[in-house]
């Protein structure tokens, strides 16, 4: 067996490394927050971590690195630190940051010339959703020779793809929401359509993810909350979809709860490593399990991101509310189960104004209005959300004039 071959299947075992394992034992304090998970892919969690990536490199298969980050995170010393931490195994530090905070082909296309320029056998994707999302595309695009869209998650597309050609990616989120590090697409916006497309293709999943929470201190408080409302709202929909995956339904419900009780500790307190790393596993775990389905709230989220370019998990978060109250009939004994749960009484009811509660405690706006969200084009954004494949995760099904009471609701 090829060595580079054993090393990826040790780590995928668990194997080959003296990390602890030990993780919220309630019998021993303090709780080591470091472990290797290998689902659903190979995950090294804990603080410092990050000092991995050029054996997590060696594991995958790549010597030729490219890192994709976007560019408000090139600049960052964290950023600094994991290139230096490349060049001094040897791997160069090639580095492409010119990605959108909604990522676009243009984006893809440049960080593919990028790579095919610098002689690249991978990627490091680095940051939040947009950098994971655009490195992982970049990755799977390099090798290929049909146009992006052919690949769209629509029925069987992704089988277009050549699978031998797609290159090999570590994932290091550097924040706590998106769970992109752990998923088989990208979403990609359509720079002429501005809609968001997701590509698909189930080597895509990244072969080795380190999340370090220590990364993430340094976010701002905003952009803690919104990541992770994100993380709740995968959580959340997951839950609530009405199709069966009973693995992914237990991993949302205890994401929902980590959330619950990190969220506003790391908001609050940037420097609180545990909360950090909650947050963290809360986001892997929230992009895990919406395997099951997603629905209205991302499917009105999407192309509001992609037409007036707001933060995707603020998004998530203003539209919640209205998203579960239009979904009540079908899920108030499920959020009754869920809120009893996690330890909010008064059922649907109660659970619906905890999330009024955090969304206000977070500094979230109040409707797509205080986001920044003027003059819009319903009908456009109601067609838009009924193409989207989120739709089908709903609940209640969504139809253009329901669809567009509940965007109305929102503003």
């Amino acid at each position: 067996m090829p060595e580079v071959l054993r090393q990826r299947l040790m780590s995928q075992i668990g194997h080959g490394t003296p990390r602890a394992t030990r993780l919220f034992n309630a019998e021993r304090t303090p709780m080591t927050l470091t472990a290797n998970w290998s689902y659903p892919t190979a995950v090294r969690f804990g603080a410092d971590r990050i000092s991995e990536i050029a054996e997590a490199c060696s594991v995958a298969g790549i010597s030729r690195p490219l890192l994709v980050t976007d560019r408000g995170l090139a600049g960052l010393p964290i950023t600094a630190q994991t290139l230096d931490l490349l060049e001094t195994a040897g791997l160069g530090r090639a580095v492409f940051s010119a990605v959108d905070p909604n990522p676009t082909e243009q984006n893809v296309d440049e960080g593919v010339a990028a790579y095919q320029e610098g002689g690249c056998d991978g990627v490091v994707a680095f940051g939040g959703g947009s950098g994971l999302d655009a490195g992982k595309v970049i990755a799977f695009m390099a090798g290929q020779s049909r146009p992006l869209w052919d690949f769209e998650d629509i029925g069987d597309w992704w089988t277009r793809a050549d699978a031998d050609a797609i290159a090999p990616v570590v994932a290091v989120p550097t924040t706590a929401g998106t769970g992109s590090e752990v998923g088989r697409a990208g979403v990609i916006t359509n720079s002429q359509t501005h809609e968001k497309k997701i590509i698909f293709h189930p080597k895509m999943l990244p072969v080795v993810v380190i999340c370090d929470p220590e990364l993430t201190v340094g976010m701002p408080a905003a952009i803690t909350g919104g990541t992770g409302m994100d993380a709740f709202a995968h959580c959340l929909e997951a839950y609530c979809s009405p199709h069966y995956h009973p693995m992914s339904q237990g991993i949302a419900l205890e994401g929902m709860r980590l959330v619950k009780d990190n969220l506003l500790r790391a908001f609050n307190d940037g420097s609180d490593i545990e909360a950090r790393a909650h947050m963290m596993s809360a986001a892997a775990m929230g992009a895990t399990a919406f395997q099951k389905g997603l629905g209205a709230i991302h499917a009105l989220s999407h192309p509001i991101g992609a037409v007036h370019h707001t933060h995707h998990g603020t998004t998530n978060a203003v539209v919640m509310q209205p998203v579960l109250m239009f979904n009540k009939p079908k899920v108030r004994r499920h959020l009754a189960r869920a809120a009893n749960y996690l330890s909010i009484s008064g059922g649907f009811d109660g659970f619906y104004a905890y999330v009024g509660e955090l969304n206000a405690a977070l500094g979230i706006p109040a409707n797509l209005t205080e986001l920044g969200v003027t003059d819009p084009e319903i009908d456009v954004l109601v067609e838009a959300a009924l193409k989207d494949p989120s739709c089908g995760g709903n609940p209640v099904q969504m139809s253009r004039g329901n669809t567009t009471k509940l965007l109305q609701a929102c503003f």
